[in-house]
């Protein structure tokens, strides 16, 4: 009796609570799910300026409709394109080695050197050089993450390959942008154009027939990557890169945005164009390598490479004594 009492004391008690809920709920329109604030957030999006409680820059919209767009062509078309862009730079030169091969020196080396660039100008390289490779591997690293690392090494370790990526990457920025500096004011003279540029880009520099295209201190080639890659791009991600390490000084967040959107894709065709650049200057081109470590070439790869700056150093007085054995550029590479 006790018991069938408490069963019928719970159901009006449910029945009681329910016809209150129902008697105290708005009405709903028709096709409208209960408790919908679809009006209320399509009111919030429509750019209005909000009541918030935390100070703010001059965008004070609770959600920012640009916010989707810009997180479309970070994961679409850059990431996309930008992938299929160094996949096929990195194919072209594959391709250019099995076919061109490695460019070598036609006459025997002699021993004799001259002087191609400066301790500074080495040191400034380098520091461009290596800040850019370090820059590059964390920038790939978030850029592709999700993508390549994930499936391989897991979310977790990823969570702390991240974080280094980005600490590193920000730290580095400034000092590739400032080495970037340096290096645009040093070389910028010897890189302006020339009369015989007209004849190395008529002959595509030889690169395919192997014919000798002779040149000052940097061919059209070197100066096109100069001014393209590094002065344009290099500033460009320089400069985006600045304005996403240092958030604070009054930057919006479609500042923020069409930053990052500039940076990344800088980035990526600055990436793919310096594969060309590293390639010749590491393990395509014989003698090119030893030019930036120890800031001296053979005379015979002056001679059959920038023919017009060798007659210069010459007169000049540039060239070195003949070299001891040991310190002279190998003739097979």
């Amino acid at each position: 009796m006790c018991a069938h009492l408490i069963v019928t004391l719970r159901a009006v008690l449910l029945a009681a609570v329910l016809g209150l809920g129902w008697i105290a709920a708005p009405a709903v329109a028709a096709g409208e799910q209960p408790g919908n604030n679809a009006d209320v957030y399509r009111a919030v999006r429509d750019g209005t300026a909000q009541s918030i409680t935390f100070t703010a820059p001059a965008d004070r919209m609770l959600i920012q409709s640009e916010g989707q767009t810009w997180r479309q062509w970070r994961n679409g078309p850059i990431t996309q394109i930008g992938g299929w862009v160094l996949a096929g730079v990195f194919v072209a030169l594959v391709l250019f080695r099995l076919i061109r091969g490695k460019i070598k020196l036609e006459g025997p080396p002699t021993g004799r050197l001259i002087q191609r660039f400066t301790t500074a100008e080495r040191m400034t390289h380098w520091t461009v050089a290596l800040s850019f490779t370090l820059l590059a591997l964390t920038g790939l690293t978030l850029l592709f993450g999700k993508h390549v690392v994930i499936p391989l090494i897991g979310y977790s370790a990823f969570s702390w390959l991240a974080a280094l990526a980005k600490n590193v990457h920000n730290f580095v920025g400034p000092l590739f942008f400032v080495a970037t500096l340096v290096m645009a004011a040093m070389f910028a003279r010897d890189n302006v154009w020339q009369a015989i540029d007209a004849l190395w880009i008529r002959k595509a520099g030889g690169l395919l027939s192997g014919e000798h295209v002779p040149s000052w201190r940097f061919n059209f080639g070197e100066k096109t990557w100069f001014w393209i890659g590094v002065v344009c791009l290099g500033l460009l991600v320089g400069i985006t890169g600045l304005v996403l390490d240092f958030p604070g000084y009054g930057q919006i967040r479609q500042d923020m945005q069409l930053a990052h959107i500039l940076h990344a894709s800088g980035a990526l065709v600055f990436m793919a164009l310096s594969l060309g650049h590293i390639y010749i200057g590491s393990i395509g081109m014989e003698g090119a390598l030893e030019s930036m470590k120890t800031g001296y070439v053979d005379e015979t790869w002056a001679k059959e490479h920038h023919e017009y700056w060798y007659r210069e150093a010459k007169n000049a007085g540039t060239a070195a004594p003949a070299a001891p054995t040991a310190a002279r550029p190998s003739a097979a590479h």
